[in-house]
């Protein structure tokens, strides 16, 4: 909003943010619609808004990145996502064992996966990071 005499109230960059979280937030709910589309032409329409707008968004982020508008998040400390890492791994152990229990009682209905394990595609944490 521009006031009387050319200024305005608020600075660009927090005029234009709330836009950019929107376009966020609209991608979101696209593929969330998507997803659970059941029509072939709804999943389609639903899919196109989702690419429309993920390209939107994209131009609107270089824009304010161009005018330095926006200022990206620090790096992530490798140590950070090494234990991110480790509590993922702990999760995914603790899901499985719970699983095992509550199904190894099932003899023949228990239910096999039709697919198999996958490796994980992040490198082990070494032991000697620093911070």
């Amino acid at each position: 909003m521009v006031t009387p005499n050319g200024s305005s109230y608020l600075p660009e960059e927090d005029m234009l943010s709330p836009i950019l979280g929107e376009l966020k937030r609209a991608v979101r709910e696209y593929t969330t619609a998507t997803t659970e589309a059941s029509c072939p032409e709804v999943r389609q329409m639903f899919t196109d808004l989702t690419a429309d707008t993920l390209r939107l968004q994209g131009e609107f982020f270089n824009m304010m990145k161009q005018q330095n508008m926006y200022t990206a998040p620090r790096h992530a400390l490798k140590y950070d996502v090494d234990k991110q890492h480790k509590q993922a791994q702990q999760s995914l152990q603790k899901t499985r064992e719970t699983i095992n229990q509550k199904t190894s009682s099932m003899g023949a209905f228990a239910h096999h996966p039709n697919v198999a394990p996958h490796a994980t595609n992040v490198a082990p944490a070494s032991n000697n990071v620093t911070q």
